[in-house]
């Protein structure tokens, strides 16, 4: 198998809030689906997330990861302590190579926004 893409799909318990949090992050509302909706998307730049309202055809288990990589994490983590987003790690350069900072979903999953931080002490 050789993946092109992958596209993180996170179940969420309001569909609108959720789409707002994103927003709230520098992220795009790119389409939503049923009336009222229960599937939807949030785009920045070329990747996208998708958001299933209640676990909708999955196992209806709520929280996750995923890793979203940046260019400059201090300013991701300056943006997202103006907007009032719950930041639970902030900006800290780990063994791996990687600067990396957590911000929590209202309904638990976690964002990891990282960089590479090879070479910087």
């Amino acid at each position: 198998m050789l993946a092109k893409r992958v596209t993180p799909i996170l179940n969420v318990s309001d569909m609108q809030q959720s789409i707002a949090w994103f927003e709230k992050l520098g992220w795009e509302k790119g389409w939503e689906w049923g009336t009222p909706p229960t599937f939807g998307g949030v785009s920045s730049g070329e990747i996208e997330i998708f958001l299933c309202l209640d676990g909708q055809g999955g196992s209806g288990e709520s929280g996750g990861c995923m890793s979203i990589w940046v260019d400059d994490v201090d300013a991701i983590h300056r943006h997202c302590l103006a907007e009032g987003i719950d930041v639970t790690w902030p900006p800290t350069n780990m063994p791996w190579g990687v600067r990396e900072m957590h911000v929590r979903h209202p309904d638990g999953h976690i964002l990891r926004i990282g960089q590479d931080s090879e070479g910087e002490d």
